[in-house]
């Protein structure tokens, strides 16, 4: 390399007199080389973990392009949305910046919102007289998540302010990075409600569960038990959920 960084090669394979006669640059590949040993590269776990969540979204577009809407898991899919959408913050605040695992799971919301809507479509056709029953108990179940999730926002300044002057343990868990009063909490403990989905759906007849599905969040599961301790803060919580994930999927 010369004093520029650029490659060195002969003079005679160049053919000019610049001052830079012997350097040849290749910027999109030394771009490469260094994305390869970033911080977020396909060297580490900070890649890897978000490409394995892309299963989530794929295998809802796989299942919507290549199954009928009879295998469509409606509490799963409707969990799903609230989980990606949770996740789409958390990529954003983790450190370093994840931008694969913020598209993932912006696609997730999207692919599983179709999903929804498919399932909707499915049970009006074939269930006329039940599906508004149960579209609104769906609709029911997500309301009633929005709220909290709202009523959790309004109230985490009130809440963080009021704990820190408590002082003790109370002001240590409002300082923690990855405790209840930031997303660092929230998004790897919401986790938890595609586990117990998983164990109410035990005795689901198996001609009824999405492979793909199951597989992806066996997947992710496996491989966020170990991002969870490379990210900044490191986050236990984030380790087990994962591990229960995987286990139950």
């Amino acid at each position: 390399l010369c004093g520029s960084g650029c490659a060195v090669v002969p003079s005679n394979r160049i053919g000019t007199d610049s001052p830079h006669a012997r350097c040849l640059v290749f910027p999109s590949l030394f771009e490469a080389m260094a994305w390869l040993s970033s911080a977020t590269g396909p060297m580490t776990t900070h890649f890897w973990g978000p490409v394995a969540n892309w299963g989530l979204s794929l295998s809802a577009i796989y299942d919507a392009n290549t199954k009928g809407p009879e295998i469509i898991n409606e509490r799963m899919s409707a969990t799903q949305v609230i989980y990606s959408g949770l996740f789409v913050r958390f990529a954003w605040c983790v450190q370093p910046r994840n931008y694969i695992l913020f598209g993932c799971h912006t696609a997730n919301v999207a692919a599983q919102g179709n999903q929804l809507r498919r399932w909707g479509d499915h049970k009006l056709k074939t269930e006329p007289d039940t599906a508004p029953a149960q579209l609104q108990s769906l609709s029911y179940l997500g309301g009633g998540a929005a709220a909290v999730l709202a009523a959790s926002l309004i109230a985490r300044k009130p809440l963080m302010s009021a704990f820190s002057n408590m002082g003790g343990p109370f002001a240590a868990v409002a300082a923690m990075p990855a405790g209840p009063f930031y997303i660092h909490f929230w998004a790897p403990n919401f986790k938890w409600a595609l586990s117990i989905n998983n164990i109410l759906d035990y005795n689901r007849p198996t001609e009824n569960i999405s492979l793909s599905m199951t597989s992806a969040m066996t997947l992710t599961g496996t491989i966020f038990m170990r991002w969870s301790f490379v990210i900044t803060p490191v986050n236990y919580s984030l380790f087990f959920v994962n591990l229960v994930l995987s286990t139950s999927s």
